[in-house]
């Protein structure tokens, strides 16, 4: 075979394994990006505000800062 040609046919088949390689890295970052998206949508759900004591509110107000 004429080396043009085999060096022809390498680089197309380097250029596909590239290709092929770059499909699958995407593919997972894709997974990876869903998998944390769900995992944060669940942390989320879980996590509740505690409530603000009044005490603390009252110590914040206009009011007694004046006096």
């Amino acid at each position: 075979m004429h080396p043009d040609m085999i060096r022809e046919l390498i680089t197309q088949r380097a250029n596909e394994s590239h290709a092929t390689a770059r499909a699958a890295r995407l593919a997972r970052s894709a997974k990876k990006l869903r998998r944390a998206q769900r995992d944060l949508a669940e942390v989320d759900s879980t996590f509740v505000v505690p409530p603000i004591p009044d005490y603390i509110d009252a110590m914040f107000s206009d009011t007694q800062r004046a006096a």
